[in-house]
């Protein structure tokens, strides 16, 4: 026995396995598309090639990847259990969900899946800004049980976001306190920027707070609130438009610390 164990994951479509030892550590990954396997020890290519041969498909190259940058280093050295990059958009949600899926009539919707629904439409809308040269992070955990609903990282800066659903509702904003239908209104923005806070503590740099609306009818701002950004979900490409801040190595640097769990544990 080898003790060697393939994980598959996928992003925006594309499938790579990686090849994990007794440790949790990467020894591998096999990228389908490129059709090769690489290897960081050449000293277990053959237990490497045995446990991927179920999956291996037409011609394959097999050899050490290309020079790995420091971000990648350190995504390699990262147990599985600590990646915080495979987690869904609501991830959170849908396995409470998933535990409890609450009484099967109800009078009203859950609230929760309507919390689903709406961070898996703006986190759907960050994972496509990949290919400008960002990178998105989901249900980013915090001590206490506090989580960032979206972690964006990429030319422009960091952002932190914050998902309000509010479909088929009128939005009110009155820096803090924010109004969703005929709800009592609560101070969200506190949280927002309190969320942002906490992200720039942890990075060392600094993260932008930014309040995504999700579904809304109308958006009612008394006055720009200070230093958050209220976007739709239906306006977010904006934020992909912005650039100058960061260079690709620095993207990838703090995309790296990022995703790594014990990076929030004292934030």
């Amino acid at each position: 026995m080898s003790g060697l164990r393939v994980i598959p994951t996928w992003r925006h479509g594309r499938e790579r396995l990686y090849v994990c030892g007794d440790d949790g550590r990467n020894v591998a990954w096999y990228d389908r598309e490129a059709g090769r396997v690489n290897l960081i020890s050449e000293a277990r290519r053959d237990a490497v090639l045995d446990v991927l041969g179920p999956f291996l498909t037409g011609h394959v190259t097999v050899g050490p990847p290309p020079v790995p940058t420091p971000a990648e280093l350190a995504r390699l050295a990262l147990h599985p259990d600590d990646d915080l990059a495979p987690n869904r958009p609501g991830e959170a949600l849908q396995i409470a969900v998933d535990r409890d899926p609450g009484p099967p009539r109800r009078l009203r919707g859950d609230p929760r899946r309507r919390a689903l629904e709406a961070e898996q439409c703006v986190g759907g809308a960050l994972d496509a800004f990949e290919r400008a040269g960002w990178r998105a992070l989901h249900s980013v955990p915090l001590p206490g049980g506090a989580r960032i609903h979206h972690l964006l990282i990429g030319p422009g800066g960091l952002y932190a976001l914050h998902t309000l659903p509010a479909r088929k509702q009128r939005v009110r904003v009155a820096d803090p306190m924010v109004m969703t239908g005929r709800s009592e209104p609560h101070p969200l923005l506190g949280r927002v920027r309190a969320d942002a806070a906490r992200a720039s503590f942890a990075l060392t740099a600094e993260v932008r707070p930014v309040l995504a609306v999700a579904g809304a009818t109308t958006v009612e701002v008394a006055a720009p609130p200070r230093d958050v950004r209220i976007v739709l979900d239906t306006e977010l490409q904006s934020l992909a438009r912005t650039g100058g801040v960061l260079k690709p190595a620095d993207v990838e640097a703090l995309h790296a610390m990022a995703r790594d769990r014990h990076t929030w544990l004292r934030v």
